[in-house]
């Protein structure tokens, strides 16, 4: 597939130099921090030493008080909690925090997540009677909740009061609860939006040991569930959520959970300095697969063990859900990508959307992510669920599929998400005007290079720049992920030497420009190039500057993003 490479805006040289000189590093560093807003010495001191002391008052969330006041009363009055939670990993590490946390000081709790094919997303009447059956007086929702205005109203008809913790986009009216907590309501002057379900229930806890007078140590072991939180649901590293995801890490590595532990040894991740990115492709599938190839109550009870054995036991289990997983992954996307190729209309249009009754509902989403691996456009798997069609979008770079499925709501009968990722509902009969309608409203907005895969590059790197304590400085830009990604630089006018074809696709040579000393490095799938670097001819490269550890030699190693030749 052929990338467009897109250059980030040069910050003016005087800014680069002075920033250069305040903190002593070399220009492309100072480059990529004022890239990311980071212009000032103590500005670049918070940056490189996140501190838990950078945490926002909670108290300046809408409704915190509120929040914080209903859990008082349940606590003093004994009364019976329902901590409540979606299925993924959000949902799912949202409901082991703040369970396992209120454990510790409340003994009348119990917690719930839906079944993904009984009951779909969000709160559910069945949910909601099984908590009245248990005589529920109070639901905490966790990453969910925030359209649920019909079922909040049915729970206060059963004699249930509702705290909402939610992330998600809200309704023009929200829910008719005691306390809505959500930094995207329109109303709340919280200084950060961009929370992790898992983190808006962090905070409302933060609170509550503000308010009470509890040692925040007493909350903190719970942050590495909370970065598992932020790296699995891609919301942006900045601000808090990157202090959060660096002491959560910190822990993460140094002393997870028992459940964390088991499933950092099946995922083959023991010993590893895990990263957000080990997180997203390791530990966060393994943790979904429970929800959906079975019940995602059994990650909850992998979270929540207390022993190293009945962890393990569980973490076994999961990793045996991963696998089906991976099969039916592999099985639909071959089947969807088949559907693609043999449709002309479909290899013409702006939008892929694809039905077929019998794929598994719990992997379309991922599905959804592989055909964009092939065709680079807004896609929307579907299937029968009860009578229904139940999709899961996904999208590219800059374009907002959110926004583009609202344009289809009279079509729908439920949908909710984000600007990359949605979860539609519909009715069968509504699936060819559905199909017609997204992909005019797409073809209607979308541009054409959005169309085509981008790689965003940070800045211009001379081969003589790249150092260990250059290496030693980008290491310390993290964790990286979305909106502080691991820098991406291009280097003009490189050399390849000795380049070889490694298990039939990747590439693998040594680079130089003249006056540079060689350095290894790796293009994984680019074998496509070996002909192009091994005619001696130079050429552009775009990389990142990675570490290679082999027998326990440690040496700088570039990762090839992809290689651009000079027109002859």
């Amino acid at each position: 597939m052929e990338y467009r490479w897109t250059l980030k805006p040069t910050p003016p040289p005087a800014e680069v130099a002075a920033l250069a000189a305040a903190i002593r590093v070399n220009q492309p560093v100072a480059t990529l921090l004022l890239q990311r807003g980071i212009a000032t010495y103590s500005e670049a001191k918070s940056y490189f030493r996140p501190s838990l002391q950078d945490l926002h008052d909670p108290f300046l969330m809408k409704d915190m008080d509120l929040a914080v006041a209903r859990l008082e009363e349940a606590l003093g009055q004994n009364e019976t909690i329902m901590v409540y939670g979606d299925y993924d990993v959000d949902g799912t590490t949202s409901v082991a925090l703040f369970y396992g946390f209120l454990q510790t000081l409340h003994s009348n709790l119990i917690y719930y997540v839906p079944d993904r094919y009984g009951e779909g997303y969000g709160i559910s009447r069945q949910g909601l009677d099984h908590a009245h059956a248990h005589g529920v007086k109070l639901v905490v929702s966790l990453d969910c909740g925030i359209k649920s205005a019909d079922k909040v109203a049915y729970a206060r008809e059963l004699g249930m009061d509702f705290i909402i913790c939610d992330h998600h986009r809200p309704d023009e009216v929200l829910p008719d609860a005691v306390a809505v907590l959500d930094p995207k309501r329109p109303d709340c002057p919280y200084p950060y939006k961009e929370l992790s379900g898992c983190g808006v229930g962090f905070k409302f806890l933060h609170g509550f040991c503000l308010r009470n007078n509890l040692s925040l140590d007493r909350l903190y072991p719970f942050m590495d569930l909370l970065a598992v939180s932020i790296a699995a649901d891609l919301v942006p590293i900045t601000g808090e959520n990157r202090v959060m995801a660096h002491c959560g890490l910190k822990q993460l590595n140094q002393n997870p959970r028992p459940g964390l532990r088991a499933l950092i040894k099946v995922a083959g991740l023991e010993g590893k300095e895990l990263e957000i990115s080990n997180v997203v492709f390791g530990l966060g599938p393994r943790i979904n697969a429970a929800g959906r190839i079975a019940h995602a109550s059994a990650s909850i009870q992998m979270l929540l063990a207390h022993s190293e054995e009945e962890a393990l036991e569980l973490a076994r289990q999961i990793n045996l859900n991963n696998r089906d997983r991976q099969e039916f992954d592999v099985n639909i996307t071959r089947e969807a990508l088949s559907m693609i190729e043999g449709d002309e209309v479909l290899r013409g249009a702006k939008t892929t959307v694809l039905l077929k009754d019998d794929w598994h509902k719990g992997v379309i989403g991922i599905v959804a992510s592989r055909c964009i691996e092939k065709y680079h456009r807004p896609t929307i798997i579907l299937t029968n669920s009860q009578g229904k069609l139940a999709g899961s979008a996904r999208s590219v770079t800059g374009f907002d599929v959110y926004e583009a499925i609202a344009e289809c709501a009279e079509l729908l009968e439920q949908f909710g998400g984000h600007t990359h990722a949605a979860g539609l509902t519909l009715k069968p009969e509504n699936f060819p005007a559905f199909r017609q309608k997204f992909e005019a409203v797409v073809a209607s907005r979308i541009r054409d290079e959005q169309l085509i895969p981008q790689v965003e590059i940070d800045t211009r790197l001379d081969f003589r720049e790249i150092t260990n304590r250059f290496y030693g400085v980008l290491s310390q830009m993290g964790p990286f992920g979305p909106q502080n990604m691991r820098p991406v630089f291009v280097t003009e006018q490189v050399y390849a030497e000795f380049p070889r074809i490694i298990k039939d696709q990747h590439l693998k040579i040594h680079v130089y420009q003249h006056g540079s000393h060689p350095f290894e490095a790796i293009g994984f799938g680019l074998a496509r190039y070996f002909e192009g670097v091994a005619t001696g001819k130079p050429f552009r490269l775009c990389y990142q500057v990675t570490e290679n550890n082999y027998r326990d030699q440690k040496s700088l190693q570039l990762l090839i993003k992809d290689i651009k030749f000079y027109e002859e």
